[in-house]
């Protein structure tokens, strides 16, 4: 039998999940499979409507060979699992003569754990009874959470957090879920014969598609011990992501209250010298960070140079002691030592990491309302390490709606650590070889929405009310009927703009924070009058069709702060090394914001609307050409009455629709 064609299989595949065929999923489709078969990398910027997923899927399937398929978002790993390859599956199955297999893999903690669930956890002395469920009284939130937890481990196949609604709480899930360093390996568990964990693992090994997410791809990576299966194709969505968790996952932390929960872990199973040189480390550590002011440490200070240098060498006592000692009269001794040695091991590992003073590492103090000061510690860059571990061993390929800034892919691939497209390695530096590619958007920008920028309001200061900007806001909302998503740089002035509008506008307006984003996303696609006001966090996962969302507004240009230690530090190392910091960290930080966030307005062929940008900037300055082609290609104009006409326009044929439909 001669082997299907991609056309054929793709036809397939569409006709299943109920889709229509595009040209841009099509070319993707090709170049993916293109990609897998040289063994070479690939960049592809897919707009929003394009089909996407099917446009690796297909590929991946008819590959044969194992593929991992990493994505940022719980919504797009559900669509993965749940419609796509399930579908997909079916569907090219006679034409395959195989029917293959898929999985999903998380991280050990977004599993529930058995033996935290029927042992219970390791308590610390001061934090109450052994028995979690004991702990927390029925009638609390939190004993609620855990008796139903416990009832659904009955029921679960998988065990994943994820699949639990309504969902609980962090505290909740805490108590009945392990870290991989927490872990007492299958083999030593009384319950390793039916853990979640393991047997999500098993289906791993025994699937041609993996699915899994950027954090365990990150782990996967950056520690080594390989989490992920072998395989020989990485597929990498919402790469424009990536970066930022790589480099979560590579950052440490240090707070007090971290380093006491150590102390009190360990305090019963190791001698009591080693257990009072921990508590003395640690006291010493609370007290310089009590004076801690937040910002970038260039060089250790002498100070916590010696506090960090105090507990790195009892961290280390300890772990020596935890491991040639045993105490029967512990109850649970195995867990409860695994716990303590998981602590103090990751007080260790970063006092050592930032009293060794790498120069790849920023060092800084942040602190917070509720939780004090904490010491943090991040790459400068995660570029040599995604090079390295990423692009080494397979053929990668990278997919967004947004990875092509400015025009092109090199900001994006530079990141990732890919030299310019088109170089060619030397005989003394292997580089990886990669091409981009723009496979368009099935809508039509230009038809469809209007970028307008509010030229005419003052230049957004770093601090201070915007009088002018509430003002332009009100007016746009009101032209549009309501309808609007107004997408914020930060929580503080979401709110103000949320409390403004609220006194001035006959409109609801939905804040973020006062309800599940999940509940808000519902209640303002449900009515075409709502707003919804958020931060940068919402940019990523709204996505409503139709007229409820007809005005995208920012109120400035996502520049990253100039006291963000880790991205000044960028910036600075950029310049230091001859090259353009500003463009090359800043520029290129809020090019994908934005692009992201006017991603919201178009997301049917029938959508019409405007994404209204309030800050001058963005038409007034040199980078602003920059940003602009970072955009969809929408019609372009500083013309605040013409947006206003548009605006009324687009809200009467919404209404006018809304009536034909419900007459």
């Amino acid at each position: 039998m001669t082997k299907p064609s991609l056309p054929e299989l793709l036809h397939a595949a569409v006709t299943a999940v109920g889709g229509m065929e595009r040209p841009g999923q099509t070319a993707m489709a090709e170049a993916v499979t293109q990609a897998i078969d040289d063994g070479s990398h690939l960049l592809v910027q897919a707009g929003t409507g394009t089909g996407k997923s099917l446009g690796y899927v297909v590929p991946a399937l008819a590959h044969g060979e194992r593929v991992v398929v990493a994505t940022a978002t719980l919504a797009l790993q559900r669509q993965l699992v749940e419609r796509d390859l399930p579908r997909t599956v079916e569907a090219l199955h006679p034409l395959l003569r195989r029917r293959a297999e898929f999985a999903m893999l998380k991280g050990r903690s977004n599993y529930l754990c058995l033996h935290r669930l029927h042992e219970g956890m390791p308590q610390d002395e001061e934090e109450g009874l052994f028995d979690q469920f004991e702990a927390a009284a029925p009638s609390s939130k939190l004993g609620q959470d855990l008796l139903r937890l416990r009832d659904w481990s009955d029921d679960t196949e998988t065990g994943d957090r994820d699949d639990l609604t309504p969902g609980v709480s962090d505290r909740a899930w805490a108590q009945v879920s392990v870290s991989s360093r927490e872990c007492l390996g299958a083999s030593k568990c009384a319950y390793g014969a039916e853990c979640f964990a393991e047997a999500a693992r098993e289906r791993a090994k025994l699937s041609d598609v993996v699915v899994t997410n950027h954090a365990l791809l990150a782990i996967d990576a950056i520690e080594g011990a390989p989490v992920l299966p072998p395989h020989e194709v990485l597929i990498v969505d919402e790469a424009h992501e990536l970066v930022s968790r790589v480099t979560g996952a590579a950052t440490g932390e240090l707070t007090p209250g971290q380093v006491n929960r150590a102390v009190r872990r360990a305090a019963k199973l190791v001698d009591e010298k080693a257990a009072d040189q921990l508590q003395t480390a640690s006291e010493g550590f609370e007290r310089l960070m009590e004076l801690a002011l937040p910002g970038r440490l260039e060089e250790v200070p002498e100070d916590l140079g010696y506090a960090l240098a105090a507990l790195r060498d009892a961290a280390r006592t300890v772990i020596s002691a935890l491991g040639g000692t045993r105490d029967r009269s512990v109850q649970d001794e195995d867990a409860v030592r695994k716990q303590a040695m998981a602590s103090v091991q990751n007080v260790h590992d970063v006092a050592e990491r930032i009293t060794q003073g790498s120069e790849y590492d920023v060092v800084w103090y942040e602190r917070h309302d509720r939780f004090g000061a904490s010491l943090r510690v991040a790459p400068l860059s995660v570029s040599g390490l995604l090079r390295e571990k990423l692009f080494s061993d397979r053929s990668v390929v990278l997919t967004s709606a947004t990875l092509k800034l400015g025009g092109d892919f090199n900001g994006v691939g530079a990141s990732l650590g890919l030299p310019p497209e088109g170089t060619v390695g030397t005989a003394d530096e292997d580089l990886p070889s990669w091409r981009g590619i723009d496979v368009g958007s099935p809508f039509d920008y230009r038809k469809q929405g209007i970028l307008y920028v509010a030229r005419h309001l003052a230049t957004p200061g770093r601090e201070g009310g915007r009088g002018d900007m509430l003002d332009e806001l009100a007016e746009l909302v009101e032209a549009a009927g309501g309808r609007t998503l107004g997408l914020f740089s930060s929580m503080r002035a979401a709110q103000a703009a949320a409390e403004e509008l609220r006194g001035r506008l006959d409109k609801p307006i939905l804040l973020q924070g006062e309800d599940t984003l999940g509940e808000l996303i519902k209640n303002f696609a449900a009515d075409p009058e709502t707003c919804l006001f958020g931060t940068l966090s919402l940019w990523q996962g709204v996505d409503v069709p139709g007229a409820s969302c007809q005005l995208v507004v920012m109120d400035r240009i996502p520049f990253p702060r100039p006291d963000d230690p880790l991205m000044s530090a960028r910036q600075k190392a950029v310049e230091e090394a001859g090259g353009n910091g500003f463009m090359a960290v800043a520029a290129t930080h809020a090019a994908l914001l934005m692009a992201q966030g006017a991603g919201r307005l178009v997301r049917a062929t029938g959508d019409r609307g405007v994404v209204a940008v309030l800050d001058p900037r963005l038409a007034t300055a040199r980078y602003g050409s920059y940003l602009r082609a970072s955009l969809p290609d929408f019609w372009y104009t500083t013309d605040r009455n013409q947006v206003r006409r548009s605006l009324a326009a687009i809200d009467a044929a919404a209404r006018a629709g809304d009536g034909a439909s419900t007459g």
